[in-house]
């Protein structure tokens, strides 16, 4: 697993897509937080990242599977993936391992952000008036929201050799994970189709975390989706070794 991570990872930073992910994210997020009007922090007049962890998981919803999708759709097309599979390489292994650095590269690109918990910080009157619990709770939902959608995007990756036909399911799942059970849900009026619609929604799970108090079951609903698409990409995986 620690070899594929490492040549996912070193594949990443040589071919510039770090660097691109890394600019196009950090870009778009710093102007929709300190430039564009109506959202920026200046004009509102309040030390609060809302804007922020409000808009960043619609830029990780394209963002994610761009990075994806040439995960395992590269290596079916150049025939480098039956290559691998020859190999006495655990399917667990590529999978985890192509899973992990590109949850990596997302992470790497969250990281710059916490300058902005830093600039609230310090434009806070008094200084420190931001609620650090509920700043918290959002990077932790942003870590596992990123986690799912790097999952999903493997997983699409891995149903064909074609990368753009991957991107696209990458972002029909991811958006329709996101807000569209949600969106549905509002069809069935207070039911029990419209709870379960809602309490599947990842946007409802990752707005409960940035509330500042961390339930258990929203962690453990996503690290369980999470774990569900990475089973979903290893029985694809074993299935192409057959």
């Amino acid at each position: 697993m620690l070899a594929i991570f490492r040549k996912e990872v070193a594949s990443f930073f040589n071919s510039l897509i770090a660097y691109i992910v890394m600019a196009v994210f950090l870009t778009a997020i710093g102007l929709i937080v300190w430039v564009f009007p109506d959202s920026n922090i200046l004009d509102y007049g309040y030390a609060d990242l809302g804007s922020f962890f409000g808009l960043a998981p619609y830029v990780l919803i394209f963002l994610i599977p761009a990075i994806t999708m040439r995960s395992l759709a590269e290596e079916s097309r150049n025939g480098t993936l039956e290559l691998l599979l020859t190999k006495p390489i655990r399917n667990i292994d590529l999978v985890l391992g192509k899973f992990l650095a590109n949850w990596v590269l997302v992470v790497l690109t969250l990281l710059p952000t916490l300058i902005y918990y830093y600039s609230v910080y310090k434009l806070g009157n008094p200084v420190g008036d931001v609620d650090s619990a509920a700043v918290a709770g959002s990077y932790l939902g942003l870590l596992l929201l990123s986690g799912v959608l790097v999952a999903m995007g493997i997983w699409a990756s891995s149903l064909n050799d074609n990368q753009i036909v991957a991107f696209i399911l990458g972002v029909f799942l991811a958006f329709i994970w996101y807000v569209g059970f949600g969106a549905v849900s509002g069809m069935f009026g207070d039911g029990f189709g419209a709870n379960l619609l809602s309490g599947i929604a990842l946007d409802v799970q990752y707005q409960a975390l940035g509330k500042g108090l961390i339930d258990s079951r929203n962690v453990i609903y996503l690290l369980s989706l999470i774990i569900f698409f990475i089973f979903l990409t290893l029985w694809r995986v074993e299935n192409l070794r057959k």
